[in-house]
């Protein structure tokens, strides 16, 4: 409990840095408009290219072209993706460092490191296809195997980017130096990626009720879009935060110094070398 109370500590020194740099949620925001124009694209394509099921049958046949579209349309929201935590951990290092970050100058530091996030985005989007597969294959002990490979996955590399980003890696030792630190910080870095995602829960719980509630008076049509709106609110948050959190993270394990804004934390104590 310690620990995630920890986590909780430096989520609010994560929103004390963002609330400098408001403008940096600017990028989760334009990652998922690209994202959904990446999607809305190739369903457009997928449904023209799919047919009908033979002998009037309900259902459409999904072709090979359809398949190749679909598997690039997941590389290309996998760089996207990774695009715009890269351009996030550029704001939050350029801040951490003294700096004053503006989307501008985080979109083109991500855009000089294209090189290392590039390859980055197309391996772990594969590794993740490939145990979405696996998943959907497997029985109900397998999926349970497969979430945890995949959950293994995630901690092992949590640190690939900053270290693309702020340390000019490519993919591969970018992945070699987060599995490097990690060997030292995995049980905390665990925690911590659980007490964001208690703090993301907990900021939603709000809008369920006031879903549930609207709906109940018969005021839908006001309560859920207010609703919708406040998860968007949330997510664009927790997306911050946690790249805030992830960049601090990295500074500290590799140099020893807390970053600017994170001083008198309990970063050294949470994340300390064993």
């Amino acid at each position: 409990m310690g620990r995630i109370q920890n986590t909780l500590a430096l989520a609010k020194l994560s929103w004390s840095v963002l609330k400098k740099d408001r403008e940096l949620m600017w990028l989760p925001v334009l990652s998922f408009l690209v994202s959904a124009a990446v999607g809305g694209a190739a369903l457009v394509v997928i449904l023209v290219t799919s047919s009908a099921a033979p002998g009037g049958a309900d259902g459409v046949t999904v072709g090979p072209a359809a398949v190749v579209v679909g598997v690039a349309a997941a590389l290309a929201l996998g760089i996207t993706s990774v695009f715009f935590n890269g351009a996030l951990v550029a704001g939050a290092h350029e801040r951490l460092t003294g700096g004053d970050p503006t989307v501008g100058s985080s979109v083109r530091r991500a855009f000089s490191r294209l090189a290392g996030l590039v390859p980055w985005a197309l391996m772990t989007t594969t590794v993740g296809l490939v145990l979405q597969a696996m998943r959907e294959r497997a029985g109900f002990l397998g999926r349970i195997v497969v979430d945890m490979i995949g959950m293994a996955w995630e901690v092992v590399t949590f640190l690939v980017v900053p270290a693309v980003i702020i340390d000019e890696m490519g993919a591969v030792n970018g992945l070699k130096r987060s599995a490097a630190l990690l060997r030292h910080t995995w049980g905390e870095n665990l925690i911590a990626r659980v007490g964001f995602g208690l703090l993301g829960f907990v900021l939603v719980i709000p809008a369920v009720i006031l879903a549930v509630v609207a709906s109940s008076v018969g005021a839908a049509w006001v309560g859920i879009p207010l609703a919708v709106a406040w998860l968007v609110v949330v997510a664009v948050v927790i997306t911050a935060l946690n790249a805030i959190f992830q960049t601090a993270l990295y500074m500290y394990a590799t140099t020893g110094v807390v970053p600017q804004g994170f001083e008198g934390s309990s970063l050294s104590q949470s994340f300390g070398h064993k």
